[in-house]
């Protein structure tokens, strides 16, 4: 019989979990690893990133506590998931090292030790699964990668929003730009720039001919509505895999309709959750080599709505790697199951 710790809604289980600080469980309860000595063997690495850097729509957000909120919510959860008949603990070996440190009111030392932290991932030959925290880091997981693998990179960015501006004021890493950061990267294909989700009128015309130039894709919400998810994620996936040898995805919680993201920016028109939850299960199946889920704002979310469905989020993009692992390989040993 299995732990009573795979089993979700057991009395007691987060008290039982493993923590990585406080009282904040680790990621589904798996192992807890130490980033200065990180073990070989495990397929999938958590990092939390902290950090809220500059202003560009409203107020401060809180979203530098959205890592330890996505942690709790996860705690209600274990890896099985019926509609795709897989527990994805069968198959992959997670662990989570807890948070980068971040400087306050230096986002360039920041991003330094953004970087390390992934370099250190993915020399363990992990993957990198990121919880911020703003979205201005994602071209430091991107880097990492890149000075560790051979290869293009491609990238589907989910946002409702491109992302790809310069700069904000004297910020050169502010988190309305890291796509246009990523795209500088040598190894990033930017004609394997794929955009989904692009929606409403907090995006800029001058975002949009950038886009356009640098050879990116765009689906917007119109398209998703015309073409279905899983027609569009097809067509993301093939874009983003030509010519490249890697996939990375970014997920900026506004993807997601305002109705069912609480803790979020006010974006309306956006992707139910089945329609995220199907895309990342499928991106997963095809394969990943990192990922981030950013932009939630647990202080205007009390009941952590928006962190419960990145805990699912997440759990479909791993059971989507669990099944592309379940098609060549055995279970892992039980020892080894979390």
């Amino acid at each position: 019989m299995r732990n009573s710790k795979d089993i979700p809604m057991v009395p007691n289980r987060k008290a039982s979990m493993p923590v990585v600080y406080g009282d904040t469980p680790s990621f589904l309860g798996v192992d807890v690893l130490d980033p200065r000595s990180l073990k070989k063997g495990y397929d999938v690495i958590v990092a939390g990133v902290p950090w809220e850097g500059t202003i560009t729509w409203g107020s401060f957000s809180g979203c530098e506590h959205a890592p330890r909120t996505i942690r709790h919510a996860s705690a209600r959860y274990g890896g099985f998931l019926p509609e795709y008949e897989i527990d994805l603990f069968d198959y992959l070996r997670i662990g989570d090292i807890g948070d980068t440190q971040v400087a306050t009111s230096d986002p360039a030392e920041t991003m330094k030790n953004v970087y390390e932290a992934m370099d250190a991932i993915y020399k363990n030959n992990s993957i990198p699964i990121v919880l911020g925290g703003d979205h201005s880091f994602t071209q430091e997981i991107i880097k990492a990668h890149s000075a560790n693998y051979d290869g293009n990179i491609g990238v589907i960015h989910l946002d409702a929003h491109f992302d790809n501006s310069s700069r904000f004021g004297d910020d050169e890493f502010p988190r309305c730009g890291p796509i246009h950061r990523t795209a500088l990267i040598d190894k990033v294909r930017n004609e394997s720039i794929v955009h989904v989700g692009i929606r409403g009128p907090r995006n800029s015309p001058s975002q949009f001919e950038y886009a356009r130039e640098i050879g990116a894709s765009i689906f917007t919400i119109r398209d998703i509505r015309h073409q279905g998810i899983d027609s569009v994620i097809e067509r993301a996936i093939t874009i983003a895999r030509k010519n490249t040898q890697h996939l990375f995805v970014s997920i900026c919680s506004d993807c997601i309709d305002a109705a069912f993201n609480p803790g979020g920016p006010a974006d309306f028109n956006g992707l139910f959750p089945h329609e995220l939850f199907s895309a990342l299960y499928r991106l997963g199946e095809e394969g990943i080599a990192g990922l981030d889920y950013v932009e939630i704002y647990p202080k205007q979310d009390p009941m952590s709505f928006s962190s419960h469905l990145a805990s699912w989020g997440l759990i479909h993009v791993l059971a989507g790697l669990a099944t592309k692992r379940k098609r060549v390989e055995s279970p892992l040993l039980p020892s080894t199951q979390q």
